[in-house]
This record gives structure tokens, sequence and C-alpha cells, in this order.
């Protein structure tokens, strides 16, 4: 058998093997670029963006329900309040109640007196008429009559008796007008005392009037705080429950990405377990591969899209990869094969090398890293996988990635 015969045995060989382990890894994502490690900062970034979400609406949460308990508080002691103005708006009306039978009683009172003093009034009419009268009779003549009067008795004694009767005569008379007089003066007392007292029921009864508005007034004002209140306390009990609805997505949105964050770091964890079973797995010499038509070209537009921007030494490195895959038996033994196994390499993915292959991307430095690269340099010894650092990742740094 011939040293090309025997070296495609091995290939097949290789192959099968290659094709046993693939039909396990394949659909691992097991990206040897910085895709991993980002989606995974991403997922954790995100997670942590909505803890921090959640503990806000958890927060504002909390602050609504403390201000709906105060405004509970608030409106329990307006109804208090209120409770308080309503009985002191029923005394009152009983105070009101009790000047309004005390001047009924005073008004019937003023009306007996008045009655009294129309009577009295209508007397005094009656004496000055009777005593106009007998004054008339007895004084129109003057002294004449009255000695006339004196001169006709027939003695004596009736003499006397004329004299008697007729200071008796003038000392009813003068009784009659100071009773009268008296009389007068009594009612015209009383008349001011009642009316007196009829302005000071009438003032303390606009004072009860005046404090009837006052407590309607209050009443009014703390009907009004109290329809504000619940409003308040209804726009609280909306933002409560809106508050309350946010929170519950937030717990849903947490464990959305606490689970998504949970699949990325397995498979980051997959992705260090398959680089140990590379390193692990057997290798072949570079003169034992051969390369087809189209891997440099291939290879240099990939080392374009994932180091492009780094220095040379960052893309040779890159360029180790691929070969260093190309060399384990874990992985493909072609470099189209490496490069196109599912899911391995995001410019695949996104179709950034797609772009990079149909205008020629790739620099002179990506051509020289891929030359060197196929020429079996490494200046990462077998890593087969890079990525932007991560804490806790060990391996060379080059550039801004870690080959590991």
């Amino acid at each position: 058998m011939t040293d090309r015969q025997e070296a495609k045995k091995r290939r097949l060989i290789r192959f099968f093997i290659c094709a046993l382990l693939l039909f396990f890894i394949c659909n691992v994502p097991a990206d040897a670029t910085s895709d991993t490690k980002e989606k995974m900062e991403e997922a954790e970034k995100k997670k942590e963006e909505k803890e921090q979400e959640l503990a806000q609406a958890q927060q504002d949460l909390s602050r609504t329900e403390e201000k709906l308990a105060d405004l509970k508080v608030v409106k329990s002691d307006y109804q208090g309040e209120m409770m308080v103005l309503n009985e002191e708006m029923q005394l009152v009306a009983d105070h009101l109640a009790v000047l309004e039978t005390k001047i009924d009683l005073k008004q019937l009172e003023i009306d007996t007196t008045r009655e009294e003093l129309d009577q009295a009034t209508a007397r005094r009419i009656s004496q000055y008429e009777s005593m106009k009268a007998r004054i008339r009779f007895l004084y129109e003549g003057g002294a004449t009559n009255y000695v006339e009067l004196m001169l006709t008795a027939d003695n004596f004694a009736d003499f006397l008796n004329y004299a008697e009767y007729m200071d008796d005569l003038l000392t009813y008379d003068r009784m009659m007008l100071e009773e009268y007089k008296q009389n007068e003066e009594e009612i015209t007392r009383a008349g001011i005392k009642l009316q007196a007292e009829m302005d000071e029921l009438d003032a303390l009864k606009e004072d009860v009037f005046k404090q009837q508005d006052r407590v309607n007034e209050l009443i009014g004002q703390t009907a009004v705080r109290i329809a504000k209140t619940e409003e308040s306390i209804e726009e609280a009990n909306a933002q409560a429950d809106a508050f309350e609805q946010d929170v519950n997505e937030k717990v849903q949105e947490v464990a959305d990405a606490t689970e998504e964050y949970r699949k990325i770091k397995e498979k980051y964890e997959e992705e260090l377990r398959l680089s140990r079973l590379a390193a692990q797995s057997t290798w072949r010499n570079i003169s034992d591969v051969t390369f087809e038509e189209g891997d440099r070209y291939l290879l240099a537009n990939l080392i374009y899209c994932e180091a492009g921007g780094e220095p040379y030494e960052g893309q040779v490195a890159v360029g180790a990869v691929v070969i260093n895959r190309v060399l384990s038996s874990v992985y493909p033994d072609t470099v189209t094969g490496v490069i196109y196994q599912h899911h391995q390499f995001s410019p695949v993915d996104y179709g950034t090398l797609a772009n990079a292959l149909n205008v020629n991307k790739a620099t002179d430095s990506c051509y020289r890293a891929a030359d060197e690269a196929m020429a079996g340099r490494t200046n990462v010894g077998n890593c087969v996988y890079f990525r932007t650092p991560i804490p806790g990742l060990e391996g060379i740094r080059i550039g801004g990635h870690i080959f590991y």
C-alpha cells in the first residue's frame, strides 16, 4: 500500500470517528468565537437589568401601598370629623329649637302685655274723659260755682258734707291720675323689658343661624375633602393595581431572563468541555492535510471577519484555531467543514462572511496569516476556541481575544 493510500485510509478512519463525534456535538452551541460569551454577557446584563426593574417596580408598589394606607387613614379621619360635625349640627338644631320655643313663649308674653296695654289705654281714655268732665263741671265756673255749691247747703252739716265730698272727689281724681300714671309707666317698662328680651333672643337666634351656617360650611368642606380623598384612593388603587401587574410582569421577565442566562451558561460550559475534549483527542500532522482550492480565500476572509481589527499575531491566532480544528479528530478535517460547522462561527450565522467572500474583504495581512496557519504555524498551541475575555477564563491573551 502506497503512502498516499495509507494517508487516505487514515483520513477515512478519522472521518468516521469525527462523524460519530459530530453526531453528538454538531448541534451543541460551542462557538469558537466570542459569540457565546457575548450572548452570555448580554443575557447576564439583561437578567440584572430585569432584576433592577423588578426591584424598582416592587419599590413603586410599596410606596403606592403606603400612600394608599395613608389616604385611608386620612379618609377615616375626615369621616370622623364629619360625624363630629353632624353631631354638632344636631346640637345646633336642638339649641335652635329650644330658642324657637322660648321666642314663642316670649311672643305670647308680649302679646298678653300688649293686650293689657291696650286695655289700660282704653281705661286711661275713659278716666281721662271722666276727669275732664268733672274738672269742667267743678272748675269751669271758677271759685263761684264751688262757693255756690257750698252755699246751697241747708245747714252746717250739709256744708261740711259738701266740703268733704269735694275733698274726696279731688283726692280720688288725684289717686286715679297717679294710678293711671303708675300703670302706664309699669306697662311701658314691661314693654321695654319684653322688647329687650325679644331683641336678645333674636340675637341668639342669629348667632345660632351663623353657627349653623358655619357647621354647614365645614360639613361641605369636609365632604369635598372626603370626595377628593376618595378620588385619590381610587387613583392610588388603580396605580397599585398597575404596579402590581408590572411587578408580576417583571417577575416573569426576570424568570425568562434567568432561564435564558442559564441556557447560555450551559452552552458556555459545554463549550469549555468540548475544548478540553479536543485537547485530549487524536491530532494529525499538518503534512497529512490536503487543502482544497479556495481554502486560503475562505480562511483569509474568516480571519478578516473575526480579527480584521486585531494585530497581526491575533489574526494568525484565529487562523491557527481553524487549522487546529482541522487537525483534531473531534472536528471536521477540512477548512470548509470546520468553518461551516453548525453554529460555530458567528460571521457564518450572521452572513458577515458571505458578504466578505462576495467582495473579497480580506487584507494582505489576513492572507499572510492564513498562509502561516495553513503552513502549520500556531502561536496559541492546540487552542480550538477564542473569545473576548470573561471573568475566570484562563488562556492565551492576544489582542482583544483569549485563546483556549
